[in-house]
């Protein structure tokens, strides 16, 4: 598999969805409800990921994909799968806030081996294969420092569509974050967050069952650029696709930052 062909593809798939999204968020969305969470897709949703799923497809007719809306089309449990999310951040393009990405990752065996995040606002494009770094659409290497602040770390908070309300979990760890960070991101667009954090504009992410379609291209991207990935307990996490929701809860920082947000977090048991 050439991956650096691949990344092509995948990048000039983005950076075309993303001329549509800019586009179409001049006129009419054509908004509907999505699930019983409050959830929302767009016309434009549906429409990057038409473009996105043909491009990839015609490239790779025998590769699998897993696309937001749409599902998975090809044959389960294939070697390559690609996961296409059209549009990340589709409830801030709702009520106008240009605070959207898209993003793809091309995993082998649920094991990420390529991921692309594109802003379409800032027309930037982030992008990393595995073992060989990541880097921004001009070739510059991703390496974010280490600059702690005394008034605590900025972080970004992300969780999956499923967490309730009234998830216990959910409420002591974004208590604890309101109380001990900085400032905390709600962002709406995980994908962002990432790129992100890889850039070194923020200094954490703790997720929370997140969503699968878009956590691997984000973890990989951060990984390549420097960035280490835990479980909450401060385990090995696994940044595929597979598994349950409950694999998919997750600490990012700089490594030489893990053992304080680590033990930031464990604070909450106790608050």
């Amino acid at each position: 598999m050439d991956l650096d062909h691949a990344r092509a593809v995948a990048v000039a798939a983005a950076e075309a969805a993303g001329a549509l999204l800019v586009a179409g968020t001049r006129g009419a969305l054509g908004t509907r409800a999505k699930g019983g969470s409050g959830d929302v897709v767009t016309e434009l949703d549906l429409a990057s990921e038409k473009l996105l799923v043909e491009r990839v497809l015609t490239a790779f007719p025998a590769h699998s994909v897993i696309a937001e809306e749409s599902g998975l089309l090809g044959a389960a449990g294939g070697e390559w799968t690609w996961l296409i999310d059209p549009l990340d951040g589709t409830n801030n393009v709702v009520i106008g806030l240009p605070a959207y990405v898209v993003g793809l990752a091309l995993c082998r065996s649920g094991r990420p081996m390529l991921g692309v995040v594109h802003d379409p606002v800032s027309a930037q494009t982030w992008s990393a294969i595995r073992d060989r770094g990541a880097v921004t659409s001009s070739g510059v290497r991703l390496a974010p420092p280490h600059n702690p602040s005394p008034h605590g770390p900025l972080l970004a908070w992300t969780q999956g569509y499923s967490v309730s309300r009234s998830d216990t979990t959910a409420q002591a760890i974004t208590h604890v974050l309101e109380l001990r960070a900085r400032r905390v991101l709600r962002l709406w667009a995980p994908l962002l967050s990432w790129a992100m954090l890889a850039r070194g504009d923020i200094d954490g992410i703790v997720g929370y069952r997140a969503e699968a379609i878009d956590l691997p291209a984000g973890a990989l991207i951060a990984r390549e650029a420097g960035i280490e990935i835990r479980a909450l307990d401060g385990g090995p996490f696994e940044d595929g696709f597979d598994g349950t929701p409950e694999d998919r809860s997750f600490v990012a920082t700089h490594p030489s930052a893990m053992p304080g947000l680590l033990d930031l977090l464990r604070t909450r048991a106790a608050i």
